[in-house]
């Protein structure tokens, strides 16, 4: 099981590949969106903003999300360091269970390109 910092150093890096992308992906990560990130094993959320093609302001809390983000991300700790890592593939998580990802409609539409 990966610890809190290791979800945290995860997030910060998919924040900046995202900062790194160009074409459809960087379209997609330029939404303007609150973000939660619920890891259940840790019983903890990663809460901040998706801008300007990155994870901003990003700050954690023990338990549930204190507020409904707009897009939502659930999972275990070791599946966001292996999904960030490239080792564990987003849809085929997804399919199975072990990421859970909601937002609006619009925004699954648009997101579906950094998958």
């Amino acid at each position: 099981m990966a610890n809190a910092e290791e979800c945290r150093e995860a997030l910060e890096q998919l924040s900046r590949n995202m900062a790194k992308s160009t074409g459809d992906v960087r379209t997609a990560a330029s939404l303007d969106r609150s973000l939660t990130c619920r890891i259940t094993d840790l019983d903890l959320t990663f809460s901040g903003r998706l801008r300007d093609g990155r994870i901003q302001d990003v700050t954690e809390a023990p338990g549930g999300p204190a507020e409904k983000a707009e897009i939502r991300l659930t999972m275990a700790s070791d599946d966001l360091v292996a999904l960030v890592d490239g080792r564990l593939n987003f849809a085929a998580a997804w399919a199975g269970g072990r990421v859970r990802l909601e937002a609006g409609f619009r925004d699954l539409l648009r997101l579906r390109t950094l998958l």
